[in-house]
């Protein structure tokens, strides 16, 4: 039996990530997911007990990709693009945007909707498509440890233990800057070896959602009214936690006063099928531990347990992805924010920088460049993410465990 739920978590991770005969990513996790409870491999109290602590994450993430949405279509990120380009800053601003839009919105959101304009603006001004859009992909991972919005993860791991804004930023935003410095270090020296070419005319294929502002007074009236929003998004964040209002509250009031702004309730970009796909992934992974002590490889809160937890849940991240590489982790951490949780999270986090079956955000990252007509194969994201991601994740880990040892 311990077999057959391993055999069905791998079977789902795969139809999640390979989707062959082009099924629809959560088709074969669903069915995985019915015929583990269908067969009795685990229970439906335990397929609930295993879904709790994903709902109000999944909310969020129902919630946080139309908010992006509804910023993207008041011109609010191309406008920001453009003053954070202004004054010879070039990809310096843009990785500084990539890194805020990540960390302040979710890593989906950024990649998403950032991807489309940094190839956009590569074709404009001559750059090479890949390495510019590999920006938001990067960052992804990079950048999407320091807040519990910043990714799917934070928020189950939060939903778990009760760690709030406080004890993310405490223990994790050091190590987010530190592998955002680090890696914008490399990615200059992977940038400056691309040769530049002629700007491209911008066809049908790149363009994006949002309409150009024509004028000055549009552009600074986007960002005036886009910078409002996000600052009180942000202000909630923090103080909706003292008063029990929970981030998918805070995304939902502001997706309200988008949807008036702009004029359009962006019903198809509310992500329903990510949300099941996380929803059968999470039975999965709880069957697949039922008589698993994960305790022997993760968790431990001396150094060298935290560099073991940390390697582990990087290596199962970039293997099975990161969503399951946590739910399998974190009954071994318990549901206490210790050392133990973050270095789960600095793993499954920045770790899936190899392999784009390391995260989904990876995987849409691909299915983006692809629609904008960029060649881009699995091979090209652990080529980036050997020159760049790598050496940036290791030095996050590094000045992590460097924190936890001065205590």
């Amino acid at each position: 039996m311990d077999v057959f739920r391993i055999a069905l978590l791998g079977v789902g991770v795969a139809g999640a990530i390979l989707r062959p005969f082009r099924i629809p990513s959560w088709v074969l996790p669903l069915g995985s997911a019915l015929l583990v409870v269908a067969t009795g491999a685990i229970s439906l109290s335990g397929a609930r007990h295993a879904i709790t602590p994903l709902a109000d994450p999944i909310g969020f993430l129902l919630a946080a990709v139309p908010l992006a949405v509804l910023l993207d279509r008041l011109g609010f990120f191309r406008s920001l693009a453009q003053v954070m380009t202004q004054g010879g800053r070039g990809d310096g601003g843009l990785w500084i945007l990539a890194a805020l839009v990540t960390t302040v919105l979710n890593l989906d959101a950024a990649v998403v909707l950032l991807t489309p304009l940094y190839v956009r603006l590569a074709r404009q001004t001559g750059r090479d498509p890949l390495t510019l859009a590999s920006q938001p992909v990067l960052l992804a991972c990079l950048a999407s440890s320091a807040l519990p919005v910043s990714n799917l993860t934070n928020l189950i791991a939060a939903s778990w233990t009760s760690a709030g804004t406080l004890e993310f930023v405490t223990h994790l935003a050091v190590p987010s800057l530190a592998a955002t410095a680090v890696g914008w270090g490399f990615y200059r020296r992977v940038s400056a070896r691309q040769p530049r070419t002629a700007p491209q005319p911008v066809s049908d294929a790149t363009a994006l959602r949002s309409e150009a502002p024509a004028s000055a007074h549009e552009h600074r009236r986007a960002i005036t009214q886009g910078g409002v929003v996000v600052a009180l998004v942000l202000v909630g964040f923090v103080a909706g936690e003292q008063v029990g209002i929970q981030p998918w509250m805070v995304a939902l009031g502001a997706d309200g006063v988008l949807v008036v702004i702009v004029r359009k309730v962006p019903w198809g970009d509310i992500p329903w099928t990510t949300a099941v796909l996380a929803l059968s992934l999470g039975v999965l992974a709880a069957s697949a531990v039922l008589n698993v002590n994960v305790g022997q490889v993760v968790g431990g809160t001396s150094a060298a347990s935290l560099a073991r937890t940390i390697g582990v849940t990087a290596l199962g991240a970039n293997v099975i992805n990161n969503l399951p590489a946590l739910l399998v982790s974190l009954p071994a951490v318990g549901h206490h924010h210790t050392s133990a949780l973050w270095a789960v999270l600095i793993g499954v986090n920045m770790g899936p920088v190899l392999l784009s079956t390391g995260s989904l955000a990876s995987l849409l990252w691909l299915d983006t460049l692809n629609r904008l007509d960029v060649a881009a194969r699995p091979r090209d994201f652990t080529r980036v993410g050997l020159r760049v991601g790598l050496p940036a994740a290791v030095a996050g880990a590094g000045v992590f465990l460097a924190i936890n040892a001065l205590g």
